[in-house]
């Protein structure tokens, strides 16, 4: 998005976007449903956040990519399979018109799921 949004929800912060992101987001949006079924929708920093025992991921729309933020540690740990990737400290570029790659998002929610749960038992 070239402008930050008011959206509040993420329903409306995906309404608001082209088709093509708007499939894409919701492609994406049901991984991580999928992934981190106990985890709740809100809208953080103005984008679409998961949040369960805090901030879980983070996901945004933009021109010619995704926008997906599952924290330093989440791109860390899987900082090989990301290669073909643009990313960030706790960021990933994943291009329109190329497919998302589910297996590899599915894992990255999986372990900030472990992550989260684990800080809440401690």
């Amino acid at each position: 998005m070239a402008k930050r949004s008011t959206a509040g929800s993420i329903d409306e912060y995906i309404a608001a976007l082209p088709p093509e992101t708007q499939r894409v987001l919701q492609e994406l949006r049901a991984l991580i449903k999928a992934a981190a079924p106990d985890a709740t929708e809100t809208i953080s920093y103005a984008i679409p956040t998961f949040d369960l025992n805090g901030h879980l991921v983070h996901f945004a729309g933009y021109e010619k990519h995704i926008g997906f933020y599952p924290t330093a540690r989440g791109v860390a740990a899987f900082k090989e399979e990301l290669k073909p990737y643009k990313s960030g400290k706790g960021s990933v570029q994943f291009p329109l018109g190329r497919p998302l790659p589910t297996d590899l998002i599915r894992r990255i929610v999986e372990l900030r799921v472990a992550e989260n749960r684990g800080k809440a038992s401690q």
